[in-house]
């Protein structure tokens, strides 16, 4: 099976070289043709069940006190956007304090990604998780790391400065591996974590600690996790994810290993699946799996083969 990534092309240009330019984002707030994404509390604002981009008109012309604003992009041509081709987009990260939402267009709401995925066109979640990173980067570095001084927003938001020591702060990206365990007999070990229901079963995924590569990692977290040794890894791709601020490197790992321990720390159960056994676990019920806009479906998929039915599915 050729791997097919979650979100295979880039749907904004993230105009990196111009953005920095002095007065960048001064111009984009200006024209009335740019569009606005609104970020509260981890949330981002939708309308029907797609990211909601909002005219500047539609807006208060005075945003709340505090609120951080971010170039996000330009949409990109032939990338199936609902948005015209040459759009910038914008994001508004309102204080997390804000509580006077009564300006919201009633038509709609705030959701977190987990709960509007599984609705979003993939060029609305590539936009959502975008946004989402970058805006738990603002939230949670107001100071400076060296010397504790509030840091200002320059180059459209991508940037914070420090004006004491000079020092500039970028946003981070934290990576993380996510496996997809496989054992001799072709059957994929799938885990069910203590903060999930019960039946639900995904890949073991954990943090790359710091001078560990992203193969010793993968191996450290299994064995931690699920008392599974690997003996060989496959990359097969990555997938940022926005809690915090991740870049999930996916892999293929394979086990001779037969019995799995859970941690009972993070890790419930876990459980070996042959092919046809996960696809009538999933139709029946008995077990739900990672939504189809997550690396962890795509690595399931993987070794399926193609794509797991979900109940209500045409087959």
């Amino acid at each position: 099976m050729t791997f097919a990534s979650p979100t295979p092309e880039p749907v904004l240009d993230r105009q990196c070289e111009q953005r920095d330019a002095p007065g960048y984002l001064a111009a984009v707030l200006a024209s009335a043709s740019h569009r606005v994404v609104l970020f509260h509390r981890g949330k981002a604002l939708l309308q029907g069940s797609g990211l909601g981009y909002f005219d500047p008109a539609e807006l208060p012309e005075v945003l709340p006190a505090g609120t951080t604003s971010v170039f996000l992009g330009q949409v990109r041509p032939g990338q199936g956007h609902p948005l015209p081709d040459g759009t910038d987009l914008v994001l508004h990260v309102l204080p997390n304090d804000t509580e006077n939402l009564d300006w919201v267009p009633g038509d709609s709401a705030f959701a977190g990604y987990r709960d509007a995925a599984q609705e979003l066109h993939k060029g609305d979640a590539q936009v959502f998780i975008q946004a989402q990173a970058v805006a738990n980067w603002h939230l949670s570095h107001t100071h400076c790391p060296r010397c504790g001084t509030p840091t200002e927003v320059e180059a459209s938001g991508w940037v914070r400065g420090c004006a004491k020591d000079g020092s500039e702060h970028f946003p981070r990206t934290d990576p993380a591996v996510i496996v997809a365990i496989v054992g001799a007999d072709g059957r994929i070990l799938l885990a069910n974590n203590f903060a999930w229901e019960e039946n639900r079963y995904s890949t073991v995924a954990g943090f790359v600690e710091a001078g560990e590569s992203a193969e010793d990692g993968a191996v450290r977290e299994i064995a931690e996790e699920v008392g599974v040794h690997l003996h060989s890894l496959e990359y097969i791709g990555s997938q940022a994810w926005p809690f915090p601020r991740s870049l999930m490197l996916g892999f293929i790992g394979h086990t001779n290993d037969i019995d799995a321990a859970p941690d009972n720390v993070e890790v419930r159960a876990a459980r070996w699946f042959g092919r046809e056994e996960l696809q009538q676990a999933v139709l029946s019920g008995e077990a739900a799996i990672s939504h189809r806009q997550s690396i962890a479906r795509t690595l399931i998929e993987e070794w399926y083969g193609g794509p797991i039915l979900e109940p209500g599915d045409n087959a």
